[in-house]
């Protein structure tokens, strides 16, 4: 009945059947993370960021993922088109790596669609030369037909440790509308946050099948008793929470 809804699910039905391995092997680095009291962090630039939000102190989501935010590349910023220029700059990505606080055994989870920009390469570089495990969401076929903007001629896809492929078209929009020779509807949105709450909840169960009584959750805090348990389990996970409350 709606193209949008048919193309979610055709997709969807696709990433769940392709990318079971590389998504369980996303689990893997997060419970080990979790488990050894390290921390996880999410990036994305403009559009692909709200996928850091979206697992970002989050009711039902995961404590220890910290955002890594570009005030440059956020979709608040005027004019709007900065963000594109800022995330081709070479360096950038190299500065907010130098502003995070990896260590050893933490994991990266880094969106981007084309993932040819020098911004996402950079972090994802710099982030591996500290030990840090690195999860790549990204649009295969899209980016094996572009060019890397980074002089390493590499994209995403060849500097992760994971990389799980969203399955989307090449240039992100979806639905083909009569007349029109540009496709309407992004589906990497969709797509991309089923796929990182399908691994918090993945990790989740791990966790809790490994014996961990209270895996780090944010309780909501419109439910009574949410803020005293949230309250708890943040001290119980102090050291591999980076950001303020």
């Amino acid at each position: 009945m709606f193209d949008y809804f048919d193309g979610i699910k055709a997709l969807l039905e696709t990433v769940e059947r392709e990318e079971k391995d590389a998504i369980n092997d996303a689990v893997g680095h997060l419970v080990d993370a979790i488990e050894n009291k390290k921390a996880i962090f999410a990036f994305g630039a403009s559009h692909a960021g709200i996928l850091t939000q979206e697992l970002y102190y989050r009711a039902g989501g995961l404590m220890t993922i910290n955002p890594i935010f570009g005030e440059s590349i956020l979709l608040d910023v005027e004019p709007i088109t900065h963000t594109s220029k800022m995330e081709r700059l070479l360096g950038y990505g190299t500065l907010l790596a130098d502003k995070t606080p990896f260590k050893e055994g933490d994991v990266l989870i880094l969106h981007s669609v084309s993932g040819r920009n020098p911004v996402i390469i950079e972090l994802a570089m710099e982030a591996q030369k500290k030990g840090v495990t690195v999860i790549g969401l990204t649009n295969l076929t899209y980016s094996k037909s572009v060019e890397s903007r980074h002089p390493s001629d590499k994209n995403l896809y060849e500097v992760c440790n994971t990389v799980i492929d969203n399955h989307g078209d090449r240039g992100d929009s979806m639905c083909e509308i009569d007349g029109m020779d540009m496709k309407v509807g992004p589906s990497s949105t969709v797509v991309g946050a089923t796929i990182v709450n399908t691994i918090v909840v993945e990790t989740v169960k791990q966790l809790r099948k490994n014996g961990m009584e209270k895996p780090p959750i944010f309780y909501s805090a419109n439910l009574d008793g949410g803020d005293e348990l949230n309250k708890q389990l943040i001290s119980d996970y102090q050291d591999s929470i980076h950001y303020r409350f």
